[in-house]
């Protein structure tokens, strides 16, 4: 299985973009699709407060899957269900349910109505995906396990550790799973299970299949650090021993564990607290060279021709970290003028506030704030900060309208909130006092 890890928290494409992608992740040698709705999922009656404004509807959900099964690419829906809850836990109608209650990170595995919760929200996705033959439980980063009361009063009494509370819940969640959805196979990631003793393993019981990865193998979603506006080329990609796995004992119980190697295009956002990390388009050329690094074995030429004519790429540098060519993918153009963005906005805005000399000696923030100015210094400067500014803005609007081609409003806003508007609102302030 080679799944592309889709996670739609913060910046979820519209489907229109989805039916340009779906075709392309197939081409560079995907087979599946592993999708993490959180609040895009259009959930219904009590669970509706977890719905973004901007989620799928249910017929987006259907051609979501109509469109994977015509690039032959299977859907595998993922439900956190312990880790990485904020969207449910951020909302005062399920506070009671945090583990710790400041934090909205984790579940608290003791009461009872978080396994009700799971339970219904587990149903209203499986039921939206009745093709799909797995589901994905997440169940990795569960911060604060173990501190909350009730944790520390269960740990005490039953002289258990947090590897042993983590597995009875996880227990608890494969029990349903099994008992309504017979046949269901199960998927979760594996950083938790890896702090815990294999005696701890044992005395649970799960009857999990084990897939564990070897060392370097990304069995666990890829990372950038919070604000990154572009993704970097994976360097090392010809030298990953990915899809390496080694199989562990295998009891043969129906929802077995199994845990895969998905392919991610790095997180749209670590959690609905953060900002954006990156968006899909920018991230493309580095997704596409890890799937065929995955299909190839290592990026041999083979892969990187692929590659260039898949993208429609000249050339490129994996040391560098750069792509070279116009592009013929889905989003080249974001792709593009994202490079423009991180490349020269900050750059040319600074050079003309901090350098240019009679801005400085004759349009100080002394000046602007009093409003006077010699207009034969200020002319000086006048028509280059005009043009700089009008080039900009224009620009802006050019990006704006690709990006609203393929994100809701939110996304948008958001993006160009953090990565323009902090550069672009100096110039614009200049101009205005300026006029």
């Amino acid at each position: 299985m080679r799944l592309v890890h889709l996670d739609l928290k913060g910046a979820a494409p519209r489907v229109s973009y989805l039916e340009q992608v779906f075709p392309l992740l197939s081409q560079l040698g995907a087979n599946g699709v592993l999708i993490e709705y959180e609040d895009m999922f259009p959930f219904k009656g009590e669970l509706e407060i977890l719905r973004s404004p901007y989620a799928y509807s249910e017929e987006d959900i259907e051609r979501i899957q109509q469109l994977a099964e015509q690039h032959k690419l299977e859907v595998v829906p993922l439900v956190q269900t312990f880790g990485h809850v904020e969207f449910i836990l951020k909302h005062e109608k399920y506070q009671h349910l945090r583990e710790v209650e400041r934090f909205p990170n984790s579940f608290n595995p003791h009461v009872p109505d978080t396994l009700a919760l799971l339970k219904s929200v587990l149903s209203q996705v499986i039921e939206k995906h009745r093709r799909s033959s797995w589901i994905h439980i997440g169940a990795d980063e569960v911060f604060h396990l173990g501190e909350g009361t009730d944790s520390k009063n269960w740990m005490s009494q039953h002289k258990g550790d947090v590897g042993t509370m983590y597995l009875r819940h996880i227990k608890e969640v494969l029990g349903f799973l099994t008992a309504q959805y017979w046949g269901l196979r199960v998927l979760m990631w594996d950083d938790m299970l890896r702090k815990i003793s294999v005696g701890a393993l044992r005395g649970e019981g799960t009857g999990m299949a084990v897939l564990a990865p070897v060392p370097g193998s990304p069995a666990a979603p890829a990372v950038c650090p919070p604000r990154q506006a572009s993704s970097p080329v994976p360097a090392g990609a010809s030298a990953l021993p990915w899809g390496n796995v080694a199989l562990g004992e295998a009891q043969g119980a129906p929802g077995s564990l199994l845990l895969p190697a998905p392919t991610s295009p790095l997180p749209a956002e670590y959690d609905h607290y953060s900002v954006l990390c990156e968006l899909l388009p920018v991230s493309i050329p580095s997704l596409a060279i890890c799937l065929q690094t995955l299909v190839n074995g290592g990026f041999t030429e083979e892969a990187k021709r692929k590659v260039l004519d898949v993208l429609g790429l000249d050339s490129v540098q994996l040391e560098q970290s750069t792509c070279e060519g116009r592009g013929a993918f889905p989003g080249a153009e974001i792709y593009h003028m994202v490079e423009q963005v991180n490349g020269h906005l900050k750059e040319s805005i600074l050079k003309v506030l901090e350098e240019e000399s009679a801005i400085k000696g004759w349009f100080s923030p002394y000046h602007r704030k009093r409003q006077f100015g010699n207009p034969r210094n200020m002319e000086s400067f006048g028509s280059k900060v005009l043009k700089l500014h009008e080039d900009w803005e224009s620009f802006v609007r050019d990006l704006r309208a690709q990006l609203d081609r393929i994100y809701f409003p939110d996304t948008v806003e958001e993006w160009l909130e953090e990565n323009v508007n902090p550069y672009l609102d100096q110039l614009r302030d200049l101009v205005r006092d300026y006029r």
